[in-house]
């Protein structure tokens, strides 16, 4: 990110953001800022010279007015042309690079996340085109590509989706205490998806959508996210049992008995990330299909995992952006 001038403050010391919206605008003015912005970090540090993939040698480039929408810089001995956001989620966007760092910096700094809806108002584009840029940066953009999740790690998985309507007459099953039986809905009427989360103490978190809890379904996804002879803790649901057979140390807490610390054994970090998805999504996106739910995922769990981060977000989208 360019830097900006900090002889003239525009927020104030106490501010915990790191990027205001008014520092967005001194770095980024217009179009030709973000494009010269994304030739010096993918080609050319100098903003002169780049490696020519035609001379297979560093060149000096240089940008010359042109009729095409996206300006390319061309090599002055060749005249091998590059363009900047060849290979990216702009290329072949009709709608200005400006417009595409502007609702990257929105998804970044909001805490909670923002529909297509709100994109389309700041943006003044088509909600049809403020949906495609949210799709592409959430799902492209903030995929949960990692490390895996070692230490001490919670797995617990939970169901999204909208309330259980019962049809008039019919009522909801109950324990003998009064209250609704866990996991049961009436038959035909099961609108939630499920999703399975696991979190590491202190670190990083990966969500995925599954069609079941059956064990079969959750082991593979625990040994391609969690390094083996981790301690995992878990709920005392039945699909969990033989995780210690699976080469993990495994405790468990009964949330069934109301249960739910004992000592260093409980899942409340991922029920609490759990809590930010839900309040997030009823919140701001009121619904969501099972068909685009991973990609909210991603971008929840790719926020969540940079809590921590010294670099602004909205700096890392634009990396990631310019090295896809």
């Amino acid at each position: 990110m360019p830097p900006v001038n900090r002889k003239n403050p525009v927020r104030a010391k106490s501010s915990e953001s790191r990027c205001s919206v008014m520092e967005f605008t001194q770095a980024y003015p217009d179009d030709g800022a973000c494009l010269e912005w994304l030739w010096r970090n993918r080609y050319s540090p100098d903003g002169e010279h780049a490696k020519c993939p035609k001379c297979k040698e560093e060149r000096s480039f240089k940008r010359y007015e042109t009729s095409q929408q996206r300006q390319s810089w061309t090599c002055t001995v060749c005249g091998q042309h590059l363009h900047p956001t060849a290979g990216t989620i702009f290329h072949k966007s009709s709608t200005s690079l400006h417009l595409w760092f502007y609702a990257m910096y929105l998804m970044s700094s909001t805490r909670c996340g923002i529909s297509a809806k709100q994109l389309e108002r700041e943006l003044g584009v088509t909600y049809k085109t403020a949906w495609r840029m949210a799709f592409l940066i959430r799902n492209q953009l903030m995929n949960q590509n990692g490390a895996m999740l070692s230490g001490t790690v919670e797995t617990d998985e939970t169901w999204i989706g909208g309330k259980v309507r019962y049809r008039k007459g019919q009522e909801a099953p109950r324990n003998s205490e009064g209250g609704l039986k866990r996991g049961r809905r009436p038959k035909g009427q099961d609108n939630k998806t499920t999703v399975l989360g696991m979190v590491e103490r202190s670190g990083e978190v990966r969500a995925s959508v599954v069609p079941d809890t059956k064990s079969a379904t959750l082991y593979p996804l625990i040994r391609e996210f969690v390094m083996p002879r981790s301690t995992i803790y878990t709920d005392e649901a039945m699909h969990y049992r033989q995780i210690a057979g699976q080469g993990y140390r495994h405790r468990r807490i009964h949330h069934a008995e109301k249960v739910y610390v004992r000592g260093d054994v409980h899942t409340n970090t991922i029920e609490g990330f759990w809590s930010l998805v839900k309040r997030g999504i009823g919140g701001v996106y009121h619904s969501v299909s099972a068909k685009h739910l991973q990609g909210y995922l991603n971008e929840y769990a790719w926020r969540y995992n940079r809590r921590n981060d010294e670099r602004d977000l909205f700096e890392t989208l634009l990396l990631r952006a310019a090295n896809p």
